[in-house]
């Protein structure tokens, strides 16, 4: 019997195959294909990386259990990306992170200064959000990122929609206000 070789080059169909199978080898070409990815989309929504690394695991191990239910209709990163997503909310839902604000009709932010935001690296923007507190930056995350509607967001996280409008208007006033201090620092310092 011929033994079948997997990398992570190799095709998803076959990996994926070979992961319903039950072969090792299979599930780690799938682990070493799509983890660095995956870990991206979880570094978003966790504090720290401990806490994305749990995602991670938490979302790979489902994705593992559900193989068989996925038919090749579309991308299989696509589904393992919303497995992983999905993970990250049940993590916070469970931690129960989000406070309700004000509804979104309440608050009173200009968001119209988003060309600071060319002048940071992705880097910067990165490290901004992850300063936000968690339902601010899985809101963020969930509208922004994912493209979820916030119909879509209050279903998945037990809120109203005007509790994810206002903490998705809080979260980019918090961010626009960190970016102008950076921008400012730049400024100052670069001479502009």
């Amino acid at each position: 019997m011929r033994q079948e070789i997997y990398q992570s080059t190799s095709s998803d169909e076959s990996i994926v195959e070979g992961c319903i199978k039950g072969n090792r080898k299979a599930q780690k070409a799938l682990y070493d294909k799509y983890s660095a990815k995956m870990m991206g989309v979880c570094i978003r929504y966790a504090p720290d990386i401990p806490t994305a690394e749990d995602i991670l695991q938490d979302g790979f191990v489902k994705a593992f259990r559900n193989l068989e239910k996925f038919r090749f209709d579309g991308s299989f990163e696509g589904w393992l990306r919303r497995i992983i997503v999905n993970t990250a909310i049940e993590h916070y839902r469970r931690k129960n992170h989000l406070y309700p604000l004000l509804e979104a009709a309440d608050t009173d932010m200009d968001l119209s200064d988003d060309h600071v935001i060319n002048k940071l690296a992705a880097e910067d923007i990165i490290a901004l959000i992850k300063q936000l507190s968690p339902g601010y930056r899985t809101v963020f995350n969930m509208y922004v990122v994912e493209g979820y509607s916030h119909k879509e967001i209050a279903k998945q996280l037990n809120i109203s929609e005007g509790t994810s409008k206002s903490q998705l208007a809080r979260a980019r006033y918090i961010l626009m206000e960190e970016v102008e201090k950076h921008f400012g620092t730049y400024r100052k310092a670069s001479g502009e």
